[in-house]
């Protein structure tokens, strides 16, 4: 090797160190800051975003210079989310390990499609699906992967289903598609999520063509009169309803269905997490009955994101419904997460999930969980104290609130959003306007709790002295 060879080399090390120490320099103050500022980004930093909006550099930047522009104009531009009073759309903080192993991980920068690709990716994904299983109280031998989301999680699980119901019919979907195949039959809730039947869609079983069943004020499927079953037949249930946190009622429930031979699939995104829980375990007594499951980690498990995880009790069916074959791929005897997720190029999620849970351990989840129920309580609580109606019994971790009329609603909220101490967001819920709570951020505390109570209040009382 040439003497300049060697010094490019290490100047380049050296060079390639100062930027990922400047890089973790600027995290570090970003994230150092962000419980004192304003939940939303001011309206003149999202101005400031056209600065980013320049021609496509010739020679390009130097790093540095990029970098110094992500944060400079793009940090003061975020939602923080990351910090204690964010409570919109069920969205977790992450944990200080999950942020310290991603950083770890974008540096291994690993593609875990397969174990030749990356042994320790791979192994950790194998081991964190186990934990996962067990910490949710699931059938020994459950299967999963870990993919974006609910929603890919959601369709992962759904098409194992399709495939499995039709195979018993005597159809090969796999092979041939729907197309002559046997009608499928699809059972959801009246509060289906939305995820669920984007699912449906992507998989070929269509949105708008499942039998809806009526549900009750929480949003729970009402387990009587249920109806009987064509076959092949898919239900769908769901753990944790995203406006009140409810969850069907399991048992019952996969009894009717897995009497007439169908599969039983759950859309868990963050409810699912209360089987870790032994306080409001409860909620979701029966779950593990069930065939499928779906759930995320970048919410309740406060991983970055994103990570959802597909869990199938079948291993068998997952891993045929994600199927792929081709004589450059060195398939082997190891667990590979190609073979068992919709994607085959992947980032090491597992790993991350693995980091967190070994970080936790069963009893630090418990905790986390339970005390955003909790916090969830103190918020309801101080809400209704202060005059403002709580639509929903808080099951869980989300809270449901309204004035006495909609408009009053609309403007209270973004009210609140102007002022910035917290953010929460609208839904409709049973037909009223109103306030959706989440409380899924490992870093609330009750100081937090408190002080975003004082700020709706003082939201919902500065629209009360306009109208």
């Amino acid at each position: 090797m040439e003497d300049g060879e060697a010094g490019g080399i290490g100047e380049l090390d050296e060079s390639r160190a100062a930027l990922l120490a400047e890089a973790a320099d600027r995290a570090r103050r970003y994230l150092r800051r962000i419980g004192d500022r304003a939940v939303a980004a001011p309206p003149e930093a999202v101005l400031a975003l056209d600065e980013l909006d320049f021609p496509l550099p010739e020679g390009g930047l130097e790093p540095s210079r990029v970098l110094a522009l992500l944060d400079d104009v793009g940090s003061p531009a975020t939602v923080a989310s990351a910090g204690p009073r964010y409570f919109g759309f069920v969205t977790g903080g992450a944990l200080p390990i999950a942020v310290a192993a991603s950083w770890l991980l974008a540096a291994w920068d690993q593609n875990a499609a397969l174990s030749v690709m990356s042994p320790v990716a791979t192994r950790l994904d194998s081991v964190a699906i186990g934990w996962v299983s067990r910490l949710l109280g699931l059938p020994g031998g459950t299967s999963g992967g870990f993919v974006s989301g609910a929603t890919m999680a959601n369709a992962a699980c759904l098409a194992s289903a399709r495939d499995a119901v039709l195979t018993r019919a005597g159809w090969d979907a796999a092979s041939l598609g729907l197309v002559g195949a046997p009608p499928v039959q699809v059972v959801v809730g009246d509060e289906v999520h939305a995820t669920v039947l984007k699912a449906l869609g992507l998989i070929g079983l269509g949105r708008g063509r499942a039998l809806r069943l009526p549900v009750d004020e929480q949003g729970r499927i009402t387990p009587d009169r249920l109806p009987r079953l064509d076959r092949p037949a898919l239900v769908c249930l769901q753990a944790g309803n995203v406006n009140s946190g409810a969850s069907d009622p399991f048992v019952p429930l996969i009894g009717w269905a897995h009497s007439q031979g169908a599969w039983v699939h759950v859309d868990g995104a963050f409810g699912l997490w209360a089987a870790a829980c032994p306080e409001v375990a409860g909620e979701v007594a029966g779950v593990a009955a069930a065939d499928s499951w779906a759930t995320d980690a970048h919410k309740w498990l406060n991983t970055t994101y994103d990570c959802g995880v597909a869990l199938v009790r079948d291993g068998q069916a997952l891993r045929a419904a994600m199927q792929a074959e081709a004589s450059y791929l060195p398939l082997g005897a190891a667990r590979d997460p190609m073979l068992v997720t919709p994607q085959s190029s992947q980032r090491a999620r597992g790993a991350e999930v693995w980091a967190v849970l070994a970080a936790l351990g069963r009893e630090g989840v418990s905790r986390l969980v339970g005390r955003h129920v909790a916090l969830a309580r103190r918020f309801a609580s101080g809400l209704s104290a202060g005059g403002l109606d709580i639509l929903n019994q808080v099951r869980l971790n989300q809270v449901v609130a309204a004035c006495a009329d909609a408009e009053a609603t609309g403007e209270m909220i973004a009210a609140l959003q102007r002022e910035g101490t917290c953010w929460c967001g609208p839904t409709m819920w049973r037909g009223r306007r109103a306030m959706r709570i989440s409380v899924s951020n490992w870093s609330t505390t009750e100081g937090d709790v408190d002080r975003s109570v004082a700020a709706v209040l003082a939201a919902a009382r500065l629209t009360s002295a306009r109208r």
